[in-house]
């Protein structure tokens, strides 16, 4: 009498469900430590960190998948007591395979609920990690690691991270069942019982061979489709400087050539996993023919009944199903461990200083300066800087933030060390704004509603960035946002221009209104007319307050109280935007954007013994008369 099929394996969690889940416990408070040395590590110190969870599927799965061996043993009893004509024991048959039926269905409803709970476990806990690395690199994160890669981390790597966590508990529970049945059918039946005991634990390892080819295979399609995700990320960010300068084609026939690769890299790893399930199929094929043509002789010779015949038969056909759990984490662990590198590289980035801080929380005050350079900025002064290296710029304006990414003199506000102060300490002190700030999507409101003092209103920033026509522009696009502040913004402002990006992120860094701003290049995508609108409204909402901007704009640095040019990654000169045109030719040269020549040209004295008045000299006139156009304005 031929057992009941096999059920079939379980696929892995599907993710959408994950909100049906009901876990109390997420998000972490603290997601912990990890151990980030490696991938194989970082999945051990995963697998510890929710040992009960791991202990409860590992309970279930023990019930669900005894249950199911115990069904042949039940078979076998019913078949031999019909045999014997024995109404007693095909009672006790049929309540056994009652008992199995309840075991299995209860077993695999709570190993799946197991399962599914250990998955999004894993995988929130390694979201919330890369959240907590993001947050506390800031910017320095995507200068150390692909901006596409942390997408793929933070995505599709989290779910293969979390598939081989969860399936290592089943795993270990149809290990143990296999062996479990595998000692039983000695006992029960030694004669074939020592065939099964021999032939399982060959089909176990009968594919251990073709995992390494396997897992090359997977580990060079994992790479190819990361390099083909970074590259998708890179040009989704830039198309519309791609389609500016004619290069869309161009990077779209390199995500051509990259998605083919991965297609080829992908058919050629499915081919090798193919030939493993394969394997899978045919040995515990001949295996089973094996048992029923030996047991056959034996059921002639009369040393083993008929029932105790279905009995093995039925038990090798049926482990067949926890055997597949032994394909299942190998292909786990292939796909999860290139996965968990990927991860353990990101969260093994650590910033230059420490985040705790050795200082006690504090929000100091005073002139923020900066020893490496010899930068003074006086507290509560509007303070321009100068300096022709953009990248050099940029170091320096995220080390006077205390957020340098490589290890130096500290920049001191009020005499502390920024870099001795807990982070987020330093973070409330000083707020930097980047030249490339990021405009999460949601409405305006939502996006101006960030840790402020509470004395700069939302409106008034808005106006002093010169954010109308922004607000227009959000309004019309929002269907039944009557009032701006509830307009919605798209992804990363992308149906904005870069200059209205620009201001609405400017007037997010005004709503805070920390102790010191330092703006990095704040309106390089602005018209003239409205850049000089901006610098007297940022001059005007920041009095009282530390300002420090990083910038070549003549009008920003008209505006500017303090004037400070950096050459060689020092302080060359300071004082006036105009005072310095006239005294410092290499302050000149960037500012004006002359060549030497030029510059050598306007420092040459006239008949009269003056120096000329051409070149940037004749660039105050035009300042004058776009302040008078302002004015008319």
């Amino acid at each position: 009498m031929p057992s009941p099929p096999p059920p079939p394996l379980p696929p892995p969690p599907d993710p959408s469900h994950w909100d049906d889940m009901q876990i109390q416990d997420l998000p972490f408070p603290d997601p912990g430590v990890p151990d980030a040395r490696s991938g194989p590590r970082f999945l051990w110190w995963l697998f510890r960190n929710q040992l009960s969870g791991q202990l409860k599927s590992l309970a279930w799965g023990l019930l669900h998948f005894a249950s199911v061996a115990s069904l042949p043993f039940c078979v076998g009893v019913a078949v031999q007591a019909a045999v014997d004509r024995s109404g007693g024991r095909l009672a006790l048959a049929g309540g056994l395979l009652a008992l199995a039926c309840a075991g299995n269905a209860i077993g695999e409803t709570f190993l799946h609920r197991a399962a599914i709970t250990n998955w999004i476990t894993a995988a929130a806990r390694v979201q919330q990690l890369l959240a907590r690395k993001a947050a506390t690199l800031g910017s320095a994160l995507t200068r150390r690691v692909a901006a596409g890669e942390v997408v793929a981390v933070s995505t599709g790597d989290v779910e293969k991270i979390g598939w081989f966590v969860e399936a290592l508990s089943r795993f270990t529970a149809a290990a143990v069942t296999i062996v479990l049945v595998c000692v039983g059918l000695v006992v029960y039946e030694p004669d074939l019982g020592v065939v099964v005991a021999v032939g399982l634990p060959v089909l176990a390892v009968a594919v251990l061979p073709l995992l390494p080819r396997a897992t090359r295979r997977a580990d060079t399609q994992r790479e190819k489709a990361g390099r083909a995700t970074e590259l998708a990320s890179d040009t989704v960010a830039g198309l519309r400087v791609l389609r500016g300068i004619g290069g869309e084609e161009l990077f779209l026939d390199r995500y051509r050539r990259a998605s083919q690769e991965v297609r080829h890299a992908a058919v050629r790893s499915a081919r090798m996993w193919s030939l493993i399930a394969a394997v899978q199929v045919l040995l515990p094929g001949l295996l089973l023919i094996t048992v029923v043509w030996y047991g056959v002789r034996l059921a002639r010779e009369g040393r083993i009944g008929v029932g105790e015949l279905v009995t093995v038969y039925s038990s090798v056909m049926v482990l067949t199903y926890p055997l597949r759990h032994f394909e299942e984490i190998a292909m786990a662990y292939s796909f999860s461990r290139p996965s968990a590198k990927r991860a353990a590289r990101v969260l093994s980035l650590a910033r230059a200083t420490d985040t705790g801080g050795s200082r006690a929380a504090e929000t100091p005050a005073g002139d923020l300066y900066d020893p490496a350079t010899g930068l003074l900025a006086p507290a509560g002064r509007f303070t321009a800087v100068v300096c022709g290296d953009p990248d050099a710029a940029g170091r320096l304006a995220e080390r006077l933030g205390g957020h340098a990414a490589d290890k130096g003199t500290s920049a001191l506000l009020g005499g502390v060390p920024l870099d001795e102060l807990p982070l987020d300490s330093a973070r409330r002190a000083v707020l930097v704004q980047d030249k490339d700030p990021v405009l999460l999507s949601g409405t305006l409101r939502e996006l101006l509603d960030v840790p402020a003092s509470g004395a700069v209103d939302p409106r008034d920033a808005l106006e002093a960035a010169q954010c109308g026509d922004v607000l227009a522009a959000l309004v019309q696009g929002s269907l039944g946002a009557d009032d701006p502040m509830d307009a919605r913004i798209t992804e990363r402002g992308r149906s904005l221009s870069g200059g209205q990006r620009q201001r609405l992120a400017l007037a997010r860094s005004l709503v805070t209104d920390p102790e010191v701003l330092v703006l990095d290049e704040p309106t390089s995508a602005v018209d003239s007319h409205t850049e000089a609108r901006i610098a007297q409204g940022v001059r005007a909402l920041r009095t009282r307050r530390t300002t420090v901007v990083f910038t070549s704009s003549p009008l920003l640095l008209d505006r500017a109280e303090q004037v400070v040019f950096l050459h060689d990654g020092t302080v060359a000169a300071a004082g006036g935007h105009r005072e310095l045109l006239r005294t410092e030719p290499r302050y000149r040269a960037v500012v004006t954007r002359e060549t030497e020549d030029e510059a050598a040209l306007a420092g040459v004295p006239d008949t009269a013994g003056a120096p000329r008045e051409d070149g940037a000299l004749h660039r105050l006139d035009g300042l004058e008369e776009l302040r008078e156009i302002e004015e008319t304005a």
